[in-house]
């Protein structure tokens, strides 16, 4: 199984990357918060920052991209190829109020038309692989069937489906059959493209014109926080090779680590060094001691999971005004 950290806007930035897989490991690519396009397709200084080789050393990176602008797009990935990357994210999964009224993240669903001629520009031109993060519909899982239609025209490194609509945002159960129904429609085009290979044909589409199953491009994302999520997973999809995690790997860190060397998520030793030491490093980079102390509260806002019988001294740190009274309180957190 390869392992996929999802972005997390204001979270998961190239300090906290850094950081946790000096302590952890186990993640075979991680995903940056999504880059907003400008004019040019430059993107912003503090996105560029975070996107920069020598911010995120040793691991596998893959920058995201959000807009509706085709030529913005291949203008900001051509930016990214110069700085070495050979690879981009399609974001069509933020369900922000700020976002999807622009049309974009998860707005872009909504207009699927408009959709398909921006997926057939970027293709067609954008000098880097492109994969795609989507949520299964605006409205209802309904939706579906007919933007996979649209996706399986092109040349997808990967497909990331987090299972739930926009209007579910976060909240209540996936929807693990439209998962399944998207496995089954890309395993049938793969046969069939092997048929048509095999008498002569040229293939149907882009994505299947390469012969790659479900196997191939298939990411499941959406309500995994544990290792016993994905042996589920693992039972109830035997070929699954991807999965993408975000949260799970704030509230349980590192249960994706298979290297002997790397912690697993039970050693609350490690966990509470990784805690200290992630604020170590945001102290090199943060200008005085409030905005480090938020980033830590956010921090154990997530993972207090790991630490349920310390659900009161969390209420405590939550309290905290200064880092003074913050490290006071997790000094009271046992190993």
């Amino acid at each position: 199984m390869k392992y996929y950290f999802a972005p997390l806007e204001g979270i998961t930035g190239h300090v906290f990357r850094r950081t946790y897989d000096r302590f952890f490991g186990g993640i075979d690519a991680y995903y940056t918060p999504f880059v907003t396009t400008r004019d040019g397709g430059i993107m912003k200084k503090k996105e560029l920052r975070d996107i920069l080789p020598e911010n995120n050393p040793g691991i596998t990176l893959i920058p995201q991209i959000m807009t509706t602008k085709a030529n913005e797009f291949v203008q900001a990935a051509t930016h990214m190829q110069e700085l070495g990357y050979t690879e981009v994210n399609l974001n069509l999964g933020c369900p922000s109020g700020t976002v999807v009224p622009k049309g974009k993240g998860s707005g872009f669903l909504r207009e699927p038309e408009k959709l398909d001629r921006f997926l057939y520009e970027i293709y067609e031109k954008c000098p880097l692989a492109i994969s795609i993060k989507a949520r299964i519909g605006f409205h209802s899982p309904d939706e579906f069937p007919a933007l996979l239609d649209i996706f399986k025209k092109y040349p997808m490194r990967m497909l990331i489906l987090h299972l739930r609509t926009r209007e579910e945002w976060y909240e209540g159960d996936v929807h693990p059959e439209t998962f399944r129904y998207a496995w089954e429609e890309l395993e049938r085009g793969a046969a069939s493209t092997g048929a048509d290979a095999s008498a002569g044909g040229s293939g149907a589409s882009a994505s299947d014109g390469t012969g790659m199953g479900p196997q191939d491009i298939l990411c499941y994302n959406g309500d995994v926080k544990t290792a016993e999520d994905v042996e589920r997973l693992r039972s109830d999809f035997p070929e699954l090779q991807r999965v993408m995690i975000g949260r799970g790997f704030l509230s349980h860190p590192g249960f994706a680590g298979n290297d002997s060397k790397k912690a697993d998520y039970t050693d609350r030793k490690v966990v509470l060094e990784f805690i200290r030491g992630l604020q170590e490093e945001y102290e090199k980079v943060l200008y005085g001691e409030i905005p480090v102390l938020f980033k830590m509260k956010e921090m154990w806002s997530h993972l207090i999971d790991s630490f349920p019988e310390d659900e009161k001294l969390f209420k405590r740190i939550k309290k905290t005004k200064h880092l003074r009274e913050y490290e006071a309180v997790i000094a009271q957190i046992s190993a």
